[in-house]
């Protein structure tokens, strides 16, 4: 079996041994990246290959998948002339958050815990819990007490423990993190482990190998806690090193107005989080994240390509959500908050690709 590598804090270097259950830097109690840069294959090497996001073997940290529910591999499709969606919904617990918990069961069947938490606003803790019970692991899942009931009730399906947390995304992952340094506990952090980035960034490997060998001008993602930005940088930074794409995308963040944390502090010129955010109900409740931990990171990966911080008010959620259903796309009101950000024209003429996260079983249509 190939060795696991190393963690390490990308604020004081404090390296983590990978075996270790440890899902934070000892140092500082930031998140912790992967001592890991892989090359990835040619576009011709990848033919004939398993029809998964297992495909990219030679940039996963993980090798010899156990517990694959054949995640990935989502097809793109046109919305109009020069911007395509790829409709990550259709993974097979209907969010692209199963691009990163499958690398986390994985991650924990090797470590053997006694018990695998998660905390998250309804689709990570889902795809942790599915993976987990795929994996026949012990699961626990701390959410807002106000999350959808669609969600509470897959999360359960698949046999996971549920922790139902009075008050916000930012309450429930405080109780998760203390129930995280129990001994003998891996917690599957969408935000603080690495490997869950490194699966997310299957996401753009899967766009430049769908594109013939490019990417589009501007990739355009949610962001609340960043994972699929950070692992669209990752993908894009090893495709660059690696001489198969000669011009990196701008990646631009949208944020809902009502929860926006990161955007005002790109509109104050800031490397980190300013103030203290106002927060109000969204219907973007999967990225309504006060003070995402990865901020400066996820900042600093904005600025290097190029990119640009979008805000979506209510009213632009809810029309866009009802416009893809009407091209015959049902989106989680998440899920539409990139399109909502674009679909008037923000981008201009560039070409650009769009992710549809989830799928609109899981919270109904917004406002109905």
């Amino acid at each position: 079996m190939t060795p696991l590598p190393d963690r390490f804090c990308p604020t004081d270097g404090t390296r983590v041994p990978a075996a270790s259950l440890a899902w934070c830097c000892p140092a500082c109690r930031g998140p912790l990246d992967l001592d890991f840069a892989p090359t990835p294959a040619s576009l011709k090497s990848l033919s004939g290959r398993v029809n998964s996001l297992w495909r990219y073997a030679e940039c996963l940290p993980l090798a010899s998948p156990t517990v694959s529910l054949g995640e990935g591999r989502t097809p793109l499709v046109e919305l109009r002339e020069g911007i395509q969606a790829k409709l990550d919904f259709l993974m097979p617990t209907l969010s692209f958050k199963d691009r990163g918990a499958v690398l986390l069961a994985e991650l924990a069947l090797r470590l053997g815990p006694r018990q695998v938490i998660a905390d998250s606003s309804g689709n990570a803790g889902t795809a942790v819990a599915a993976y987990c019970a795929r994996a026949a692991l012990p699961c626990t899942v701390y959410v807002p007490a106000g999350t959808s009931d669609k969600k509470l009730e897959q999360i359960g399906a698949h046999g996971a423990q549920l922790h139902l947390v009075d008050g916000d995304r930012e309450a429930t992952a405080r109780v998760a993190r203390a129930a995280a340094d129990e001994d003998g506990v891996f917690y599957a952090s969408h935000v603080y482990n690495p490997y869950f980035l490194h699966g997310t960034k299957t996401y753009v490997h899967e766009l430049w190998e769908d594109l013939g060998g490019r990417l589009p001008e501007v990739i355009v993602v949610p962001v609340g806690n960043g994972t699929l930005l950070l692992g669209a940088a990752l993908a894009v930074a090893e495709l660059h090193a690696a001489g198969l794409i000669d011009r990196r995308p701008a990646l631009y963040a949208v944020q809902s107005a009502a929860v926006a944390p990161l955007a005002h502090a790109w509109a104050e010129g800031a490397d980190d989080l300013v103030g203290t955010t106002p927060t109000a109900p969204t219907f973007a409740e999967g990225i309504a994240i006060p003070r995402p931990p990865r901020a400066r990171q996820i900042l600093r990966a904005v600025r290097d390509s190029g990119g640009a911080f979008l805000t979506v008010t209510e009213d632009q959620i809810r029309h866009a959500q009802r416009d893809l259903a009407s091209r015959g796309l049902y989106v989680e009101s998440t899920g539409v908050a990139c399109w909502a950000a674009v679909r008037e024209g923000a981008l201009g003429s560039r070409t650009a690709v769009v992710p549809l996260c989830g799928a609109g079983v899981k919270t109904g249509l917004a406002g109905a």
